[in-house]
């Protein structure tokens, strides 16, 4: 079962935002990484390296994603990138078809490869100017 969630890119404060969210609707934190914990971020201000590279909140059977943006490949933050829709395949076979399908015709920003968090990712913009994760968890499979 391949199941797809909001994810949400604000420019800094997407922890405050979060826990605004989970005062709402309740739940928790599935997860919260900073940059810092990335292993490839040697390159990153200080700044940068405190900010959220993921958080998710559980609500129900649903799961709110986010991070606070970084400028990359001199992206800009603007309130139209803001938003993403992240999908979790069950396995790789689901996730190489799907990454092929979405981002024929678009722009490609990291091709689907194994992560440091456990996870085998990929990341694009289709032809629609729609951005797209796709994150199919590899701890248990």
């Amino acid at each position: 079962m391949t199941k797809v969630s909001p994810y949400l890119t604000l420019n800094g404060n997407v922890e405050e935002a979060f826990n605004f969210y989970r005062s709402v609707f309740g739940g928790e934190f599935e997860t919260v990484m900073r940059w810092r914990d990335n292993p490839q971020c040697e390159g990153m201000s200080e700044e940068d390296k405190n900010k959220v590279m993921h958080i998710a909140i559980i609500i129900d059977d649903s799961v709110l994603m986010g991070s606070d943006f970084v400028s990359m490949n001199g992206e800009q933050y603007s309130q139209g990138n803001a938003y993403t829709v992240a999908v979790m395949p069950d396995s790789r076979e689901e996730s190489d078809r799907l990454f092929a399908g979405l981002s024929a015709g678009g722009n490609v920003f990291m091709p689907m490869t194994e992560m440091f968090w456990g996870g085998y990712f990929g990341a694009f913009l289709d032809k629609f100017g729609v951005k797209w994760l796709i994150n199919q968890d590899t701890r248990n499979s």
